[in-house]
């Protein structure tokens, strides 16, 4: 799906529940860390506009995106959380590096979502360019953070519904 001229924190589609029954993890990656804070800052207003208690959520930090999955996978056992969302940003570069990173931060993530049973957000950023990472942390494109949020409550509002 092309964002070119989407804002991506407009909610579409379903309606976003009441999220103050659930409580909620935030691992974000502190390389990029003007783009990843303001991811997470997106994400953390989002759950209390929508009813999470601050209590209820938990905010740790990793080093870079790569580290989001052990991170996100600690959140999940040693944290009580209903959901956990992971936060970072990999910014295309000259080498092969970009691959292999985003490659295993999908695949981890997706793995964690099997393994635990609860909802592994992947609100990882892959622009080609600092430009476009901007566009989607709060600019044009509005913030990614926002959209992982909705997607952690929607998912969790999804469980309910079998």
């Amino acid at each position: 799906m092309s964002s070119v001229n989407n804002n991506l924190s407009v909610v579409k589609g379903s309606a976003v529940a009441d999220a103050s029954d659930y409580a909620f993890g935030i691992v974000w990656a502190e390389w990029n860390e003007e783009i990843t804070s303001a991811l997470r800052e997106g994400a953390y207003k989002t759950l209390i506009e929508n009813g999470v208690l601050p209590e209820n959520i938990t905010v740790k930090a990793v080093p870079g995106s790569f580290e989001l999955t052990l991170g996100a996978q600690w959140m999940a056992e040693y944290a009580d959380v209903d959901a956990v969302i992971c936060i970072g940003c990999v910014i295309q570069g000259e080498t092969k590096h970009f691959d292999f990173i985003c490659s295993a931060v999908a695949q981890g993530i997706t793995e964690l979502n099997r393994e635990f049973g609860i909802p592994f957000i992947f609100g990882v950023l892959t622009p080609n360019n600092q430009g476009q990472a901007i566009d989607r942390a709060g600019g044009k494109h509005g913030n990614k953070g926002v959209e992982a949020a909705i997607t952690a409550i929607k998912m969790l509002q999804l469980e309910e519904s079998f």
